[in-house]
């Protein structure tokens, strides 16, 4: 049996996303830009898939959202922006963005940093949140941009971006966040939470590879990434990802739709599968389920490095990971099992099971009973897990 249990990195495009996309390869494949019936043909897909991502995030009319290529795009274009924007020029010299963040947005500010910006990288707590005070503590008069992502991408932790885009605002500072682990997991409001900038990428949701969007919030503008042909606003231009944009607009309509059922039914799997899990002795799991999004697990083995979990997981079938794929040929201890504090033992083992509205309880039963298969096979020949200590582990809990 196949079983996809790495649905933080990506996901199955959805049927009817892709049936959406399809007239638009090799029917309607005018340049919209043009000025013949072939490119009119393409605008009110355009026009209706753009209305659908306004309303999945709550954007408002005079609001702009930039189709982009994904995620990282987005967040290294808000980055480098208010570098020249705001450091650059001197008016502000300073950056605040978590520990655990996206490497598309921790590079980003080392590059930043690099060119004399100061950044403040804000710690996580034993339950791997953070503290939104911590966002007030490290906020001064020179600060022009906090960064902290909506959900993380190997926890699934929720962090408090109410709380924070409430402490930016009362501040007046910038406030960004990448939504991508939140879209179709937990509700997305860029007007409740007041946030100027959300990024986001349509892989994430049952949309395509290769397509993405930056919010901007009306009156935080940003200098345009691409100059040319003057599309999206003139922010990108280039011609436009006409089935990449129907793709995502139908893959939001889609996740908006199911989000009562992930927050339900996949949850309920999700913690009816984590409990077996836990019932195998020294096994841990970092932050509290009711502080993560609802299909994320990140579990440790004590013991047996995540590679070689992987490993026979992956003769199995079964796709697992050992946290984010932007990050998977980097073979050091979990930046997350770090950032909490966890012992050395314990900063190699981290298996994130991430599961989405397709996962089935037979393929659930299936792994489970893979990886205590593994879990014994692994434990037997161990170097480490004969001699490791009873009792608590520093940043992570048995507790359920």
């Amino acid at each position: 049996m196949n079983v996809y249990l790495d649905n933080n990195a990506t996901t199955l495009v959805d049927p009817h996303v892709f049936a959406a996309m399809e007239p638009y390869f090799v029917q309607k494949y005018g340049n919209p830009n043009s000025l013949h019936h072939f490119a009119s043909e393409t605008h009110p897909g355009i026009k209706q898939s753009m209305q659908k991502i306004y309303a999945g995030i709550h954007a408002k009319d005079e609001d702009s959202v930039i189709v982009t290529s994904c995620a990282t795009e987005s967040n290294n274009w808000v980055l480098k922006s208010i570098y020249f924007q705001y450091i650059l020029t001197g008016e502000k010299n300073h950056i605040i963005i978590s520990e655990v963040e996206h490497p598309s947005v921790i590079s980003t500010a080392k590059w930043i940093e690099s060119m004399g910006c100061k950044v403040t990288y804000l710690p996580i707590n034993h339950e791997g949140l953070i503290e939104a005070h911590s966002v007030r503590d490290a906020i001064t008069d020179k600060t022009a941009l906090v960064s902290v992502m909506w959900a993380n991408n190997e926890t699934g932790a929720i962090f408090p971006v109410e709380e924070i885009g409430a402490i930016c605002k009362e501040h007046n500072v910038l406030f960004h966040t990448d939504a991508v682990q939140a879209i179709g997991k937990t509700p997305v409001d860029v007007q409740a939470f007041n946030v100027d900038y959300l990024t986001f990428s349509a892989h994430k949701f049952h949309g395509p590879k290769g397509v993405g969007a930056l919010y901007i919030k009306k009156g935080k503008e940003l200098i345009p990434l691409l100059h040319g042909g003057a599309q999206m606003a003139g922010y990108r231009s280039g011609t436009l990802n006409v089935p990449g944009i129907v793709g995502m607009g139908t893959a939001m309509e889609q996740a908006i739709d199911s989000l009562e059922f992930e927050m339900s039914k996949v949850r309920e799997m999700r913690d009816a599968f984590e409990d077996e899990l836990l019932k195998i002795p020294d096994t841990f799991v970092v932050t509290p389920r009711e502080k993560r999004t609802p299909n994320t697990i990140l579990i440790s083995f004590r013991g047996i490095e995540g590679e070689s979990m992987l490993w026979d997981l992956n003769r199995e079938g079964i796709g697992a990971s050992t946290g984010s794929a932007c990050a998977s040929e980097d073979l050091e201890a979990n930046s997350v099992m770090e950032a909490i504090g966890a012992a050395e033992d314990l900063a190699h083992t981290a298996i994130r099971f991430s599961l989405s509205r397709y996962t089935t309880q037979e393929e659930l039963n299936h792994t489970l009973a893979v990886v205590k298969r593994a879990v014994a096979r692994l434990r037997e020949i161990s170097s480490s897990f004969a001699y490791a200590p009873d009792g608590h582990v520093c940043g992570l809990s048995e507790a359920h």
